[in-house]
């Protein structure tokens, strides 16, 4: 029996509808950032020294000149979308921002929801806390207060591994920063770089690395799906990594 010509006809229209809509689905984000010569990055200026803002009200730290590399080289404006710890993967899931550059550690569970670019620096997570302060381990924070960025790697890694500590969460690193600096905090689960600015702020603290959590790569952050974006990404790091331009903005930073 033959299909009524008007069923057929309904049948190719709707299957051509699905292939429209499988194609627009793949959007190449690379390609809109050129057409617009505009890509919106995600930057936390209060993480210093990867982004804070310096005494001319200007952004200014590690992946401030990293982003505003990136978008040189590709030969965009680039427009900076500030952002925390805990808002850089929402921002990229609701299209809020292009990439992220702002600290973002690579894990697993991270690699569930986003696409990580290859490697363009490392971070460790540590715990520090003063020289007198018997602390080696996870064992030793049991019943002790420890401070730390909300939605941070740091914050994961100490909630994990030191269930008997009292973790008090801080909205930014540069709110954790001041904590630290006016005696709010003593023991803080975060990165050297934030140990160092506090000794900066207040020499007088008698603050150490007490032991290393981790140590991890940092990625750009991008939305799964995006292959020609990312690939150009990872392409700029490499070359830029060759030539030492990334590694000559992190001496400046971090010292090396």
């Amino acid at each position: 029996m033959k299909k009524p010509t008007s069923l057929i006809y309904g049948l190719v229209a709707a299957a051509a509808l699905l292939a429209s809509a499988s194609g627009a689905a793949h959007a190449d984000l690379l390609k809109d950032i050129r057409d617009a010569k505009k890509i919106r990055i995600a930057l936390d200026t209060g993480s210093p020294p990867y982004g804070f803002v310096n005494d001319a009200l200007k952004p200014v730290g590690s992946d401030v000149e990293t982003a505003q590399l990136l978008a040189q080289d590709l030969g965009v404006e680039m427009e900076m979308v500030q952002t925390t710890s805990p808002n850089r993967i929402p921002f990229l899931q609701t299209s809020k921002a292009d990439i992220v550059v702002a600290s973002l550690s690579v894990t697993p569970e991270r690699e569930k929801v986003i696409d990580f670019s290859v490697p363009y620096a490392q971070i460790q997570a540590v715990v520090a806390g003063p020289k007198a302060t018997a602390i080696k381990g996870f064992e030793d924070l049991d019943g002790k207060r420890v401070a730390t960025t909300r939605g941070s790697n740091n914050d994961r890694l100490a909630t994990q591994g030191a269930k008997g500590a009292q973790m008090v969460r801080f909205d930014d690193d540069a709110t954790l920063l001041t904590a630290a600096v006016s005696g709010q905090a003593d023991i803080l689960a975060t990165s050297p770089s934030i140990i160092h600015s506090v000794l900066q702020k207040a020499p007088q603290k008698d603050l150490v690395v007490k032991f290393v959590m981790q140590t991890v790569p940092l990625g750009i952050g991008l939305r799964k799906g995006e292959p020609e974006l990312k690939a150009w990404i990872n392409d700029w790091i490499t070359k830029n990594t060759q030539n030492g331009k990334l590694g000559a903005i992190q001496k400046k930073y971090h010292g090396g």
